[in-house]
Parts: C-alpha cells; structure tokens; sequence
C-alpha cells in the first residue's frame, strides 16, 4: 500500500555496493521481522490453531503502526523541519505503506483460517468490529495495486485522489481497533492513533487556519 506521495523514494543506485545491496532489501527484511517471528510460533506451536487465533490481532496491530508510520511522514517533516527522520520516512513511504498493507493481509488471512468456514466470517460481518476492519482492508488494496510508479503516471491526478482514501482507512481502522474491545480497550488504539490525529490537526491548521501576514 502506498500513501500520498509514495512514488518519493531514495536516489536510484548508479552502482553496485553493499549499501546498495542493503536498500531497499534490507529495509524489506527488516519490515518483514514481526511477520516471521509469527510465522515461526505458528509452525513451530504444539497447537498450530490455537497461535493462529494468537496472531490475528498482533498482526493487525502491525499493519497499523505501519499506516501510521506511513501517515507520520508529511506531518513531522513539516514539524521537525531539517530532521533526518522525517525526510527518511517520506523518502520510504511506499515501503512502509506497501507493509501496512502486507500486514493486512496477513490479519486477514489468519482471520479466515482462524474462522475455518465461511458461514462464521459471514455471521460476523453485521458487527461493527468487522465491518470497519473488512471495508479498511477493502480501501488498502486498490492503494497497495497503484503504488508502482507506473500507475502514477498513467492515473495522473486521480492517482492523488485515490490516495486520499488513505484517511478513510485510517479513521475505519481506528475504529476497528478499539470497538473489537467494546470500547473499553480505546486507550491502546489512542495511544497509537493520537499522535496522528493531533500532528494530522496541526497541519490543516497550519496550512489552511493560522493567521497570515497581508502583504503588498
């Protein structure tokens, strides 16, 4: 998945090295980490269902710290103007949304195999926990297909405005999140959410409501 501006990514390597070699595979090695750990205790468990039913909410989790990173981006260059982090993680963003996605998939796919039949997964999708997570994912995966920068070129302005339903996911996953705990487990997801939302309101504000000097 890839969100606003995913096509900025680090200089094309005009030759070989081993930093090179490293990026962007070793940053996709990295990304990957959470994925293996849980692939292995699935394998490895002496109750390979039982770890699956473990795995499908950190899987999620994952996804959405991955979207968050990848929102991060715009925001903190703005606030921290300057600062190397930021500027690394809006060079790197088709990568971190292309994880958030992998992720989602992940969570989806060790939901079904958790649910084994199909009337369970149909039975559940009235509730809102379900819903919010199914049309979250349902977003994610046309933002996932048009991160190549060929469809960027060839989407053109709808490319971007694709892209906007970003926030839409967000907002939906936010909410997926904290209504699988009826509500009552809402401080992890703010915990997560909250430095978004408010880095997110300082850049409307700043772009669109602060006061601005008249000039001549």
């Amino acid at each position: 998945m890839t969100l606003q501006n995913t096509h900025e990514t680090g200089p094309a390597p005009t030759s070989f090295s081993w930093r090179n070699l490293a990026y962007p595979y070793g940053l996709w090695a990295l990304f990957a980490l959470p994925g293996v750990a849980m692939t292995i205790a699935i394998m490895t468990s002496a109750e390979p269902a039982e770890m699956i039913h473990e795995m499908v909410h950190p899987s999620g989790e994952f996804s959405a710290r991955f979207l968050i990173a990848t929102m991060l981006a715009s925001p903190l260059v703005l606030v921290l103007r300057g600062w190397r982090g930021p500027q690394w993680m809006k060079r790197n963003r088709r990568y971190l949304g292309v994880a958030a996605f992998g992720y989602a998939l992940l969570h989806t796919i060790l939901y079904l195999i958790d649910k084994a039949a199909l009337d369970p997964v149909l039975s559940d999708l009235p509730k809102f926990y379900i819903w919010t997570g199914w049309i979250a994912f349902v977003i994610f995966v046309p933002l996932a297909v048009t991160s190549h920068d060929w469809f960027v070129r060839r989407m053109g302005v709808w490319w971007k405005w694709l892209q906007r339903w970003t926030y839409g996911a967000a907002v939906l996953t936010l909410a997926h999140w904290a209504a699988l705990n009826d509500w009552g487990g809402i401080a992890p997801a703010l915990v997560h959410f909250g430095p978004l939302i408010a880095l997110e309101a300082y850049r409307v504000w700043y772009w669109y409501l602060r006061p601005r000097t008249a000039t001549n």
